[in-house]
């Protein structure tokens, strides 16, 4: 009797011990380090953002994050590993607006993220802000407007590459305010905002986060936000679309996709863990001062995200007849 008791009290012992790691036998999602695959190298938006939201997930989860730069092909390389990685939740890829943009521009070689990878969360946005030299000598983007119109294709615009964000955003620009300006593309937006100071191009579509420094301090001055709404970074600087381009709006979009078959709990638990991350204060501050705009959507309205960006710069790169260099 006193045998089957202690043997009783053993095994309430060690269920309750096991209990948070195991349910019936299977292991509660993550019960080892996750891995987030980020297309662009260190020190980028993408890549902050990940770093940070990184952080987060491992204190709320108890398991480590990790962060896995993979950069080359406009995030191609990083997205093509994600897809054949096993679908457990285990490996998670940092989708971008790149993604979108890459399914038109590079075809048949481009991870398609509406039909390769299963969404779970919006993470946040950095919107691009619309930036000249003040030797240009415009203030608004009027002014710029008018400019552009009395001098066609003589007012330069640098990008941080053919077919980028900067890119295609100045593309969008020109086509729905009728203008024509010289696209002038560098490997990267530091080159292109070195130059941009330098007085070497007059203008440039630049994340937040690469140009928030050099219009605090004077440098360059600020014309519109190309966000839907205004970034909580700028707060007193307008929207494309208030200032009369109806429809416009591009940003540097990010969220977390992970390969076809990953269980619908993990994707859940995922997806919870973003949502209470970033409502967190330290989250929410830390992307403020790197002018990252927090976006909540669940995995339908991420989905939803990526098949309308997709459908919008598939035309535009038509249109536009642009190609990948």
């Amino acid at each position: 009797m006193q045998r089957h008791k202690l043997k009783l009290i053993c095994l309430i012992v060690v269920s309750a011990v096991s209990w948070p790691f195991s349910t019936f036998g299977k292991d509660v999602f993550p019960s080892k380090p996750v891995k987030i695959v980020v297309g662009f190298p260190g020190g980028s938006s993408t890549d902050v953002a990940a770093r940070v939201l990184a952080q987060r997930l491992g204190q709320s989860l108890g398991q480590q994050f990790i962060v896995d730069n993979r950069p080359g092909a406009s995030s191609n390389i990083a997205a093509r590993s994600v897809v054949t990685a096993p679908a457990d939740g285990y490996t998670i890829f940092m989708g971008t607006i790149a993604n979108t943009i890459n399914v038109s521009l590079q075809p048949g070689t481009s991870v398609d993220l509406s039909k390769e990878l299963m969404p779970v969360s919006m993470i946040g946005s950095v919107p691009n802000i619309l930036v000249v030299n003040p030797a240009l000598g415009v203030d608004t983007m009027d002014q710029l407007l008018a400019k552009a119109k009395a001098e066609p294709g003589r007012i330069t615009y640098a990008s941080s590459g053919n077919g980028t964000s900067p890119h295609l955003s100045g593309e969008l620009f020109g086509s729905m305010a009728g203008v024509r300006m010289l696209h002038v593309p560098y490997k990267g937006s530091s080159p292109a905002v070195v130059d941009l100071l330098a007085g070497q191009v007059a203008t440039m579509f630049s994340p937040a986060s690469t140009v928030l420094p050099h219009i605090r301090s004077g440098k360059l001055k600020a014309l519109a936000t190309t966000g839907q709404k205004r970034t909580e970074s700028l707060p007193d600087l307008p929207t494309v679309q208030e200032l009369g381009l109806k429809g416009f709006e591009t940003s540097v979009w990010f969220g977390l996709n992970v390969p076809i078959g990953t269980p619908q709990d993990v994707v859940e638990r995922l997806h919870n863990a973003i949502q209470a991350a970033q409502a967190h204060p330290e989250l929410t501050a830390q992307f403020k001062s790197q002018g990252v705009d927090i976006v909540r959507a669940n995995p339908a309205e991420y989905g939803a995200l990526i098949d309308s960006e997709t459908i919008k710069w598939e035309r535009l790169i038509r249109s536009a007849g642009i190609q990948f260099q």
